[in-house]
């Protein structure tokens, strides 16, 4: 039962978070907003629709907006079949209607024009846009009609920009973030979409060329590619464009004159091969650099381009250059902070007789690396060391809480000879005071060979999930024991101890929660998998144990994952020669057995 409440509780506190994250594009619209989620049920709502209907958010929230709202002109009630915007709703269409009527919290009835579209909530699925504003006076009503050579009206132009702002931003992939943009502009302002990219390294790209034909989009890849460089002498639209001046219209006969440079060059060329017949041309601006030009062009679509529409595309092509400015500069931080999370990560030390493999994953969605971190070598004893941890955050400070972590583990195990409760009580009464780590789990534990030839693991557990055992013929169990409160929480308490014999041939896992955890899962559910799929693999090699694992089991983009695999030699293995293959770093090292010498 507390299992199901605090997933209860983190499905409400995520849903909370993504509800926060929705208020802010509705605030840009500019007019009445609100988003219901697949029931039916208000999500989020900005202030000017609370303006409007006299309501507050705590009041509108999680109510069921057709009951709450809808009503016929005299004020009636409305069933659902005969509600324009339910229907549309249900359908998952967008749709329009120019008078319609909301009661407000006074009784009193507001007419309203409004503007209804699928809206992405995320990992909640779909949810639906509405955008409305108070209307004037009746005005034929209907659904709205896909007709090209209309212009969008105001409603359509406001949640252009909503639909933009939110597919934007839901995205740190630049290549994504540019497809996004293809996908919204097209069929709805052009026929044809073209995007110049200023690389990092100041070449221009031509990324896409792209034609809406036939509810089809259709890439152009004979005319992309890289383009000649900007002059700053040249008065042509894209060029200007390109240097951040100005947003321009342009045709077949602007480029017709001598060219003025090879990019002027290579415009005709365009003009040539699409038809295109109107263009509008504005800058992708970043916060301090442009960083390309979006080009809309009309061929087959009527109307040419006005002076009017280039404020909205303007508008449209300033949210495309800030979310891609925002993923470049994810890239750019993720290669470093991978880059230090590599180095960081140890190299395994060769133990005669034991295999080891080793494995880090960073979240591709996440903003950072994170803190997750294993961890082996040899103790003055002789012992084999083996830790698996994760601190607490996902960005370079929790890769070098990481770094301070693992390096004090290393000093007290070495220098200590103490059981393995002693020196994580140890580590746990340091780590406040002289680390920047706020709380970690670790597990930390000592394989040594006993007397009669096998292997013995003895290991204690702050806070981590339990080791995974898995016998030679498919048996897997979760070692339980050992266990108590994770690092940092300032509460001083004994840590206990535990001791398991690994058989011969068995494979010890070693992981981190990123490997069991995922939304809509409960974390038996995850373990439980782990294990199933683990008992299938253990006759393969341990290089493709752990690759097979990591493929059948991680979670998808969720979470960092660090895996520690260890596996004791067979009976028929225990003289095999010695040696250490070439292969890749520390992050995908295989060590094979060693046998004893001397």
């Amino acid at each position: 039962m507390a299992g199901s409440e605090d997933k209860g509780a983190g499905s409400a506190r995520s849903r909370a978070v993504t509800v926060a994250r929705l208020v802010p594009a509705l605030e840009a619209i500019g007019t009445g907003a609100y988003v219901v989620d697949a029931g039916g049920r208000i999500a989020a709502v900005n202030s000017q629709a609370e303006d409007l209907l006299g309501r507050s958010a705590p009041e509108l929230l999680g109510r069921d907006a057709h009951d709450l709202l809808h009503r016929g002109p005299e004020g009636q009630r409305l069933p659902t079949t005969q509600c324009g915007m339910r229907q549309a709703f249900h359908a998952g269409r967008p749709a329009q209607r120019d008078e319609d009527w909301f009661e407000r919290a006074d009784g009193s009835l507001l007419p309203v024009s409004w503007l209804l579209a699928p809206y992405d909530l995320g990992e909640y699925g779909t949810g639906t846009l509405i955008v409305f504003h108070a209307s004037d006076g009746a005005r034929p009503c209907g659904l709205r009609a896909e007709q090209l050579a209309q212009p969008l009206s105001e409603l359509e132009r406001l949640a252009l920009l909503a639909e933009t702002t939110t597919q934007l931003t839901s995205t740190l992939d630049a290549d994504d973030a540019l497809r996004k943009l293809v996908a919204l502009v097209l069929p709805r302002l052009a026929d044809w979409a073209v995007i110049d990219v200023i690389t990092e390294a100041g070449e221009v790209w031509r990324t896409a060329v792209v034609q809406a034909d036939g509810g089809r989009l259709v890439h152009h890849e004979e005319l992309e590619g890289p383009m000649p460089p900007v002059l700053e002498t040249s008065l042509m639209p894209l060029s200007r464009a390109l240097r951040g001046v100005a947003s321009s219209l342009a045709g077949p006969d602007t480029y017709q004159g001598a060219p003025d440079s090879g990019i002027a060059v290579e415009q005709r060329r365009m003009f040539d091969a699409t038809g295109i017949q109107s263009a509008a041309i504005a800058p992708l601006q970043g916060t301090r650099h442009v960083l390309g030009a979006l080009t809309l062009g009309r061929a087959g679509k009527p109307g040419e381009f006005t002076s009017a529409e280039l404020p909205l595309i303007e508008d449209i092509a300033r949210r495309a250059g800030l979310a891609l400015e925002n993923a470049r500069l994810y890239q750019r931080q993720r290669a470093v902070a991978e880059t230090m999370q590599n180095h960081l990560l140890p190299q395994m030390p060769s133990v005669p007789g034991l295999r080891m493999t080793v494995r880090y994953l960073p979240a591709p969605d996440a903003s950072q690396v994170g803190g997750d971190w294993y961890d082996a070598f040899t103790l003055s004893d002789g012992a084999t060391a083996l830790a698996v941890g994760d601190v607490v955050g996902h960005d370079l400070e929790a890769a070098a809480g990481m770094a301070q972590l693992r390096n004090m583990l290393r000093a007290y195990a070495w220098s200590q000879q103490e059981p393995s409760s002693r020196v994580v009580e140890r580590l746990d009464e340091a780590i406040l005071s002289i680390t920047d780590v706020t709380m970690a789990t670790l597990l930390f534990g000592r394989v040594t060979r006993i007397e009669d030839g096998h292997w013995q693991l003895s290991w204690t557990n702050a806070g981590h999930p339990p080791p995974l055992l898995v016998t030679r013929d498919g048996v897997a169990r979760y070692l339980t024991d050992g266990h108590s409160l994770l690092l940092g929480t300032g509460v001083r308490t004994a840590r206990p101890d535990a001791t398991a014999e690994l058989p011969p041939g068995a494979t010890l896992l070693l992981y981190t929660d990123g490997l069991i955890e995922a939304p809509g899962q409960t974390l038996d559910e995850g373990l439980d998998r782990l294990r199933q799929h683990a008992a299938a693999l253990a006759h393969r090699p341990l290089p493709v144990f752990t690759d097979q694992l990591l493929h059948r089991v991680r979670p998808p983009g969720l979470d960092d994952v660090a895996v520690l695999a260890l596996r004791t030699p067979s009976p028929t293995a225990a003289h095999r020669p010695t040696g250490r293959p070439d292969g890749p770093g520390a992050e995908h090292a295989e060590y094979p057995e060693h046998a004893d010498r001397g």
